[in-house]
């Protein structure tokens, strides 16, 4: 019989998926959107922006709420919420009620994650920490990319519009699934076997099954070096992604004349090599792990990803060809993705029972660099007459990562460092 811990990591799969189709959708509809309601580059800019605005803001909050009242109700909770405001997308009529819509479901998706951490520290042993976040990650990249030229086809034979409605639909029955089979402590699932309780128990963290955490305050939350460092080195990931989820489709078509389709095809590329960054990375900290090294687990496998992801960038300015800039493009993401595992291990190690409000913390500063990206990218366009110096201050912040890890210790908990 399958382990239930699995079970869990393949649901967490399938919610990368699902939130990642959700953000992306609007990317590729780009083209339909700006045409049926008169939207500029800019103003499109804004329309990204509006989300990950919403989605940095409510990180925090969404964390505080999995760690008070547990991952089953609130991610059952927040998908019902972020679904509603996918299909709400449909009914928008300008910019204003664009902008409002997209930031609500921003705000909706941003418990997902630390939910998703909260509940990994209750029932993934230690050693398995980042292979498990490797894996849920994935789903992110491997959903997304194998959904961009579906999303095309999806949006050319039923519009913008209706699309955006069935993925409300499909948001609800898996939170309905959700709420039915997880439990927030494996003590409290009825079906788990004893020796993968015992397990477990042995194995994690704390192996104090259904203490309530102490509260956390703001002092303790923000005083905590490890966490600046850590939202820090997210900020310059997350900058780099999200050029690839929100900028790249659009890029691509206008740049090399392409159609949705082919522009979904292409953009698709560097997303599957991020997933295979995740897996990559996420066995990686695992190994270096079982070997006694703690604090290099999550260190190394982080600051190889952040120079690849310099390197990606810049080769792609060489390169004069969509299957040449995107390959380049894909090394970039492969190892601005790398960092994910272990960046999520370190924020599970530290918070412990407060995992999903440390996640969400650097969560947000990682999301505050995707709000940039959404307004950087058209306006340096606009003010420098082409692409590069977007790329080339993504390398260097890039760059600048690799040196916030050295400061990083994920042996140090919370208050400690």
């Amino acid at each position: 019989m399958l382990p239930r811990r699995y079970l869990l990591v393949l649901a967490a799969f399938l919610l990368m998926v699902l939130l990642y189709v959700d953000r992306a959708c609007i990317s590729v509809a780009k083209g339909a959107v700006a045409k049926d309601l008169g939207f500029s580059d800019p103003a499109m800019g804004w329309v990204f922006a509006a989300f990950s605005l919403g989605y940095a803001l409510c990180q925090t909050p969404g964390g505080l709420l999995a760690d008070r009242f547990g991952p089953r109700r609130v991610l059952s909770a927040i998908v019902v919420f972020w679904s509603l405001f996918t299909g709400l997308t449909a009914a928008a009529w300008n910019l204003g009620s664009m902008l409002v819509t997209r930031f609500l479901f921003g705000c909706g998706e941003a418990g997902a994650l630390p939910s998703v951490a909260r509940a990994v520290y209750s029932w993934i042993p230690l050693k398995e920490r980042g292979f498990v976040q490797g894996v849920s990650f994935s789903g992110m990249r491997f959903g997304a990319a194998a959904t961009m030229p579906l999303l095309g086809w999806m949006i050319h034979a039923f519009g913008w519009r209706t699309s955006f409605v069935i993925l409300m639909v499909v948001g609800f029955v898996w939170a309905i699934g959700w709420f039915l089979w997880f439990r927030d402590d494996p003590t409290q699932q009825p079906r788990i076997q004893p020796a993968e309780l015992d397990y477990i128990l042995a194995h994690r963290q704390q192996a104090t099954a259904g203490a309530e955490p102490a509260p956390l305050s703001s002092g303790a939350l923000f005083g905590s070096r490890n966490l600046w460092l850590a939202m820090g080195q997210y900020f310059c990931s997350n900058f780099t992604f999200f050029f690839c989820l929100t900028w790249l489709p659009p890029y691509l078509k206008e740049k090399y004349t392409l159609d949705v389709v082919a522009a979904g095809f292409y953009a698709a590329i560097p997303l599957l090599a991020g997933g295979v960054g995740n897996l990559l990375a996420g066995g990686w900290v695992d190994r270096i792990y079982r070997r006694g090294h703690w604090t290099r687990s999550r260190r190394l496998p982080a600051m190889v990803g952040f120079g690849l992801a310099a390197c990606g960038l810049l080769l792609s300015r060489q390169m004069d060809s969509a299957g040449a800039e995107v390959a380049c493009l894909g090394l970039a993401i492969l190892g601005a993705d790398m960092t994910l595992p272990p960046s999520w291990s370190l924020c599970v190690d530290i918070g412990r029972t407060h995992a999903g409000a440390v996640s969400g913390t650097m969560n947000m500063a990682g999301n505050l660099g995707s709000f940039v990206t959404a307004l950087a990218f058209p306006y340096l366009l606009v003010w420098t007459g082409g692409p590069g110096a977007f790329f080339y201050a993504g390398a260097t912040l890039n760059l600048a990562a690799i040196g916030l890890w050295l400061g990083i210790r994920p042996d140090r908990k919370l208050e400690e460092y």
